[in-house]
């Protein structure tokens, strides 16, 4: 199976059951076993045992075979080995601890990704090196913000801003030092 369709086959499965951060990496001039690790995140462990199955059946739908699936009983970590790519579902404290960009990532596929409203995870992995031939095209150019306006606050509006546990009226902030001054006297004795 062309490792382009294979790794669309898994990103997509991915995606069906919204994974977060989902990274692709070129692994190929790092191991002889497998050409990509895809490393996602789950919030859970019922959400990543069910992004390794959506993703057996994408690979399966395509043409591909999975080798194997370990790590479900548990679900906090599912490797899904697709024979040319390794995929890692992680819950996001595991993903940081064992930092497995740091391991396979020094070169990341851009892979389109859809748009899923509001989704941090939902963007293209870091560019490859420009001699690579398996990049995918990027979803979209960088979307520029429009400067931001300044405008000047009155006190009341600043005061308005505030979080209500920083307003505190006048006889809130007397009070407050008195009840200090009462909780040491009643420590003391």
């Amino acid at each position: 199976m062309d490792i382009r369709k294979l790794q669309r086959a898994i990103v997509d499965g991915l995606e069906d059951v919204k994974a977060q951060d989902i990274k692709v990496f070129n692994t190929s001039h790092l191991t002889e076993l497998f050409d990509r690790v895809i490393v996602a995140s789950g919030t859970s462990n019922r959400q990543t045992k069910a992004l390794a199955s959506s993703v057996r059946e994408k690979v399966k739908e395509a043409g591909g075979d999975i080798i194997s699936t370990e790590g479900e009983d548990i679900g906090e970590w599912v490797l899904v080995d697709c024979g040319d790519a390794v995929v890692h579902i992680l819950q996001p404290a595991l993903r940081q601890y064992y930092n497995l960009e740091e391991i396979w990532g020094d070169k990341p596929v851009h892979v389109k990704l859809a748009a899923v409203g509001g989704f941090s995870g939902a963007r293209p992995s870091e560019p490859m090196d420009d001699d690579e031939d398996d990049i995918e095209e990027e979803t979209s150019a960088p979307v520029k913000k429009p400067a931001a306006k300044k405008t000047t606050r009155t006190p009341a509006a600043k005061s308005a801003a505030k979080p209500a546990a920083a307003r505190k009226s006048p006889a809130a902030k007397s009070a407050a030092p008195a009840r200090k001054t009462a909780a040491r006297r009643s420590a003391a004795k």
